[in-house]
């Protein structure tokens, strides 16, 4: 699809990059997605600001520099396969797509709805390869397990144990766990499936579904 928004985009990178110190993968996965093609029509004028925008069903797109870090945190190298919690309008799975490739990215979504539209977007901008489904996330998607790397876009009171049970040993889990107070944790899971632990600051997502 045609990308009348790059200027935009590059700007936003930019910004970005001032602020925080991004992988040089990282970087070009968001300055290669066209977030304006995941944002609703009526909230296009800030498909480029540094903010979470609402995309129904009482969810959001999250801030770019949210999705930047979280990319960074989950240290996917190509051909690595990624389990992603919370689809959403897809735009974080295909920043994932753009590091892992399209083929070993498999996204659940609690909202039949958002699926659905994720699906078209993904397809729309190249993304068609990006495997969505709607369900509970907490299930995770063991048809495809083991996973290389796996991440939620939603904040849980912990890690949901079946998406733990789907990584394998020496694989990440990155998530946003708590209620009230939320922080960033990742999670290497080790060969007896127990996890280390490392917390990456406060932050605020809606609650996984």
């Amino acid at each position: 699809m045609a990308d009348d928004r790059r200027a935009e985009r590059e700007a936003l990178v930019d910004r970005l990059t001032d602020r925080r110190d991004l992988s040089p993968a990282t970087e070009q996965a968001m300055r290669a997605v066209p977030r304006h093609a995941f944002v609703p029509s009526d909230r296009q004028a800030a498909a480029y600001d540094d903010s979470p925008l609402p995309i129904g069903e009482g969810q959001t797109i999250s801030a770019p520099h949210m999705v930047a870090v979280m990319t960074d945190l989950l240290d996917a190298d190509e051909g690595d396969r990624v389990l992603e919690v919370g689809t959403g309008c897809g735009y974080h799975a295909a920043v994932t797509a753009e590091l892992v490739g399209a083929d070993p990215v498999y996204s659940v979504e609690y909202h039949d709805s958002l699926a659905r539209e994720a699906r078209k977007t993904l397809r729309k901008t190249g993304y068609e390869a990006v495997s969505v489904r709607a369900g509970d996330g907490r299930e995770g998607w063991p048809a495809h397990a083991p996973y290389d790397r796996a991440y939620l876009t939603c904040a849980a009171p912990t890690v949901p144990a079946a998406v733990v049970e789907q990584v394998r040993p020496g694989g990440l889990v990155l998530a946003p766990v708590g209620e009230q107070t939320q922080t960033l944790v990742r999670a290497r899971k080790r060969a007896d499936g127990t996890v280390d632990r490392e917390r990456h600051g406060g932050v605020r997502f809606v609650p996984l579904q």
